[in-house]
């Protein structure tokens, strides 16, 4: 019960997410378009539980082309009805995104919204990620939109955590 001094537990499968946990230097490139060339991507990706491990915050900091991009997303909790963790983005730009993820049983992530998507794999020394994202415009007509790699720069501190840290 709030404010009476014990917090709940963070559901089990939120330990999916310490795959995540830490910080990674990224970098890719967006694919050309008719309208216009490839677009290098390059900065860093932290992700770090809120207090109570019921939320992943994700920051991102890069630079594509020569804009600076910013974002703020908030994954999680875990949905036991859609067996999906929900994701709230927000970037500098006033940009706000809603997507959901989910994770097989081989830990392949999929990121999954109105008009974008993507496919995260990660590797199995959990040092490296990379990830596939498409848009589309119409809903129904998906185009590649971008390849991101992410190389881990530092691992988080051992977990204070009531739970393991991997699955």
């Amino acid at each position: 019960m709030p404010g009476d001094g014990t917090t709940p537990a963070p559901r089990p499968e939120n330990r999916r997410l310490n795959a995540l946990v830490g910080q990674w230097r990224s970098q890719g490139r967006t694919a050309a378009t008719a309208t216009g060339p490839a677009i290098r991507i390059a900065g860093s990706d932290t992700y770090e539980w809120l207090a109570g491990e019921h939320f992943l915050i994700h920051r991102v900091d890069v630079r594509m082309n020569e804009e600076h991009v910013e974002v703020i997303e908030m994954i999680g909790p875990y949905d036991p009805a859609s067996r999906t963790y929900p994701m709230r983005s927000f970037d500098n730009h006033g940009a706000f995104v809603t997507m959901r993820a989910s994770v097989d049983d081989e830990g392949v992530w999929t990121f999954a919204g109105d008009s974008e998507r993507a496919t995260l794999v990660i590797a199995e020394d959990g040092d490296s990620m990379a990830a596939e994202w498409e848009r589309t415009d119409d809903g129904s007509h998906w185009r590649h939109w971008m390849d991101m790699s992410f190389t881990r720069t530092s691992r988080p501190p051992p977990a204070r955590s009531r739970w393991a840290t991997s699955l």
